[in-house]
């Protein structure tokens, strides 16, 4: 099983946007400090996960959410639900 998912920061309320198949150890390595890009948010908290069959279709889900943004993306999942 595959996953897009959406992290917030704690540390700068700032997005990360990604896609794995193994969330749990992609978080640890994103709050380990792991990811150099994103260290300077820890610690990272799971917002949003998305599960899918394929890698393929995580990682377009993960473009499409990027396209749109985070926040607007979220907010319109929370408008519609």
């Amino acid at each position: 099983m595959y996953s897009a998912y959406v992290l917030l920061s704690k540390k700068t309320f700032q997005y990360y946007i990604g896609s794995t198949d193994d969330i749990e150890n992609r978080l640890r390595e994103h709050n380990s400090g792991e990811t150099k890009s994103i260290r300077n948010g820890i610690p990272w908290d799971v917002i949003h996960i998305e599960q899918f069959e394929t890698r393929a279709e995580a990682v377009r889900k993960e473009k499409q959410i990027k396209a749109r943004g985070a926040k607007r993306f979220l907010d319109n999942i929370k408008k519609s639900g």
